[in-house]
């Protein structure tokens, strides 16, 4: 049985207490990254969801969906042009002001040992989902440069499996300064590596889903390059 000592939560740096009790001696313990305070101020999506983008179907009027599409899903898979690339999205979290918080922290001020939180929650969906290539969503070098990791690859590393390095991006401007139609509308920024790919089953993996276009995007570039279904992960929605 392998012990760790009291650790400080990688969020409000509060001393995590170990349980006591026998429960505790004889099963085997696990290093811990949250408190509980800050771990149930994360919201799973739960319940009836979109069958296609993840979104919670309850935080929908009727107006919005159509049967177990939501109607942004159903505009996407109406176009002739994106129709089909993306087969699903899963979605861990519900993207609320503290998930806006903490991501920010690990994303845009490179705190790379928040991977470490969301790792188990990850290795669930890995494990369900069993693709044959795990692809982190890139980088261009500059963005790479200015925050000092990707994100996107952390998590899938920090779970403990290894990411496939299948796309390059080029540079172009934050996609948190787009406003819905410019993100939805954006050219292609992706280029594929030259990996064989042909009949595979691909999980894509970023850290929020939005509008879906670079997820779409990614699907579709990787789709038409022999890739035989294409799946997405991301933290939130």
């Amino acid at each position: 049985m392998k012990l760790f000592p009291n650790a400080h939560c990688l969020i409000c740096h509060e001393i995590i207490l170990n349980p006591i009790g026998w429960g505790a001696i004889f099963s085997e313990e696990k290093e811990q990254f949250l408190c509980k305070t800050c771990e149930i101020r994360f919201e799973k999506i739960e319940g009836e969801t979109c069958q296609i983008c993840g979104r919670m179907l309850s935080y929908l009027d009727e107006n919005f969906r159509k049967g177990e599409l939501c109607n942004d899903c159903i505009r996407w898979e109406e176009d002739d042009q994106w129709s089909g690339y993306l087969e699903r999205n899963h979605s861990i979290f519900i993207y609320n002001d503290f998930f806006k918080e903490v991501l920010a922290t690990y994303k845009f001020r490179g705190d790379y040992v928040l991977a470490k939180i969301f790792a188990d929650y990850l290795k669930v969906f890995l494990k369900k989902i069993k693709p044959d290539m795990i692809v982190p969503i890139p980088l261009s070098d500059e963005r790479l440069y200015e925050r000092g990791f990707n994100q996107a690859e952390a998590l899938i590393i920090e779970s403990g499996f290894a990411p496939t390095q299948l796309l390059t991006r080029v540079h172009s401007e934050k996609q948190s300064k787009k406003s819905r139609m410019e993100r939805i509308h954006i050219p292609q920024v992706f280029q594929v590596n030259p990996v064989e790919i042909k009949g595979k089953a691909i999980l894509l993996i970023d850290d929020i889903y939005t509008t879906g276009s670079t997820l779409r995007h990614a699907a579709k570039l990787l789709k038409e390059s022999g890739a035989e279904r294409i799946q997405s992960l991301t933290l939130a929605r």
